[in-house]
């Protein structure tokens, strides 16, 4: 019933909106400097830091809030979508995916994937086939519709990307670029995850 039910429960969580950019500041966070040494760093920089901070935000709840829609409207969990997209990937370069290849893509096993390609195929979204040179192995194919599907949903969102990279210029890819992958080096460092995987 609509009266029983609790405003924001089901919803995905709203986007920071740019007045937020306080509860991202490394003041609000680390008060006492306890993590981060910011002794020589100005006040203009560290509200540019905060607003950076904010932005990279609003970018995770946008792409969190496509990635439910797509996810849901297509019944898939996050693995399921990653395994989908190496499909599509692999169809559009004309490349044989086997199940090998996908677990390797996805850092998981060869138990979970066989149960992953169980369950996709079960729902229709992939096709194994002999493998055309080698009799102990499957190509596994993503189905036309949910490749159709997938492009026409988060594909195509995501594809929207690109336009803003477009508006750069040279310079400033190559500094969006070089701050991105410190920033995952960042992240990474002493934790002995490795770097995570592109899609």
């Amino acid at each position: 019933m609509h009266g029983d039910h609790e405003p924001g429960h089901d919803a995905p969580p709203a986007a920071p909106g740019a007045g937020a950019a306080d509860i991202f500041g490394v003041e609000s966070n680390d008060p006492l400097a306890a993590l981060v040494d910011r002794s020589a760093v100005d006040a203009e920089a560290l509200r540019q830091i905060d607003a950076l901070m904010a932005a990279l935000a609003r970018l995770r709840a946008a792409e969190r809030s496509l990635a439910d829609a797509a996810l849901a409207h297509l019944r898939l969990n996050e693995t399921d979508m990653r395994a989908i997209h190496f499909l599509i990937v692999c169809d559009n370069r004309g490349d044989q995916a086997t199940a090998g290849a996908i677990a390797a893509h996805l850092g998981i096993s060869t138990a979970a994937t066989t149960k992953l390609l169980d369950r996709l195929e079960r729902r229709g979204h992939v096709k194994r086939h002999p493998h055309p040179s080698d009799r102990r192995a499957l190509v596994i194919a993503v189905t036309p519709a949910t490749k159709e599907a997938a492009i026409a949903t988060v594909g195509r969102h995501q594809a929207r990307r690109f336009y803003a990279a477009v508006r750069l210029n040279p310079a400033e890819r190559e500094v969006v670029t070089r701050f991105l992958d410190d920033m995952t080096t960042e992240l990474t460092a002493g934790t002995g995850a490795p770097p995570p995987k592109t899609e």
